[in-house]
């Protein structure tokens, strides 16, 4: 194992800040993040995706861990510092520079998915991780770090206050727990919210069902979430007929409809 030196001298060495335009957050805690790094399980030989990586802090875990790491990061002015941590892991992490919503990690084969991401795109890119047609996906597991609000509305159970559309595509063919709760305090600049780390792994997906009728059916379900489903479905062609198809009384609200019964209604949609 690399004698590294402590990440904070890194970031004076080389300078760094975190961008609020980037939403950059750094941990410094090392035990705190190899706990992060320990939540899918034992990394020795596989291969992990991080998002985000700024000046590396997850980065090290995740190679002492025994994982080989691409790293997806935008920050330029972070480059410096995680080519010096490729140098003291020879071959074990590959760097690409770029924004993760638009770029391609090139990973052949099952990969985990590890990342304190940026606050400002987390939800965009793991909606974009659930929603691939081809299931089960490459990824093996997802384990991401959230505003604790956002990962509470991920593994929200139905007729709860955080339960909603994002619970529903999170949980219908994947299992989602909340892994761990980070203080506020553990990051520099500390943000002014909790955090949360989510777990995620694919389970099988229900036959007869496609993501973009259980994504329509959800966006329209929840975008009048205080109003009964005979009036946010009216605008979805065969949306109410498939819930009378289903015993779903059409007075009720989204929120009380469980992830079973919006999979479905999606599936007599077709």
């Amino acid at each position: 194992m690399p004698d590294l030196p402590p990440l904070r001298d890194v970031i004076a060495r080389h300078g760094l800040s975190a961008s609020k335009a980037l939403g950059q957050n750094f941990l410094f805690d090392a035990h705190l993040l190899d706990r992060i790094a320990a939540i899918p399980g034992d990394l020795a030989g596989q291969q992990v995706l991080e998002v985000g990586p700024g000046p590396g802090g997850l980065t090290r875990a995740l190679l002492k861990a025994g994982a080989t790491v691409t790293a997806i990061e935008m920050d330029r002015r972070c480059l410096p510092a995680l080519d010096e941590l490729g140098e003291a892991f020879p071959g074990k992490l590959r760097v690409i520079e770029g924004d993760a919503m638009k770029v391609a990690h090139r990973i052949e084969g099952p990969f985990h998915v590890v990342a304190n991401l940026p606050y400002n795109v987390g939800t965009a890119l793991l909606i974009g991780w659930l929603s691939g047609a081809v299931w089960p996906p490459q990824w093996a597991s997802l384990t991401l770090m959230f505003q604790l609000e956002v990962a509470q509305r991920i593994v929200a159970a139905a007729d709860s206050d955080a339960y909603g559309r994002l619970a529903v595509l999170a949980q219908w063919r994947s299992e989602a727990r909340l892994a761990m709760k980070v203080h506020r305090s553990a990051f520099t600049p500390p943000p002014k919210v909790m955090s949360a780390v989510i777990h995620l792994t694919p389970t099988p997906m229900p036959e007869g069902v496609t993501p973009r009728t259980l994504e329509r059916l959800t966006e329209a379900a929840f975008g009048q979430r205080r109003k009964m489903l005979r009036q946010s479905l009216k605008g979805m062609p065969g949306a109410l007929d498939a819930l009378r198809t289903v015993g779903i009384d059409e007075t009720r609200r989204a929120e009380t409809l469980s992830v079973q019964e919006f999979v479905a209604v999606a599936r007599v949609l077709g």
